[in-house]
């Protein structure tokens, strides 16, 4: 299921107890761009992004460290989000 800006916003807002420094709808595009690639959930994929969250079925870390899997994700996840940006106004 995809992750809209709303959900990014407030999960930011309420969860992580900050304002969003980043635009949330772009954000949503990267993060459900990639969880297609991947064919995971976009809401896991979020935490890695946002709170570096392991996430153990795509081994995306070992001993606390980002794997080459980890950096990709997250690397694609800030590529698509950088083109997406432009499209949105503030």
């Amino acid at each position: 299921m995809d992750i809209t800006g709303e959900q990014i916003e407030n999960y930011i807002k309420q969860e992580l107890d900050s304002e969003p420094r980043h635009n949330c709808m772009a954000l949503a595009e990267a993060i459900n761009h990639i969880a297609d690639e991947v064919d995971y959930d976009s809401f896991a994929l979020m935490q890695l992004l946002l709170e570096n969250k392991p996430i153990d079925a795509l081994h995306t870390h070992s001993y606390g460290f980002h794997t080459a899997n980890g950096r990709s994700l997250i690397q694609g996840m800030q590529n698509v989000y950088y083109e997406e940006v432009q499209f949105y106004v503030d």
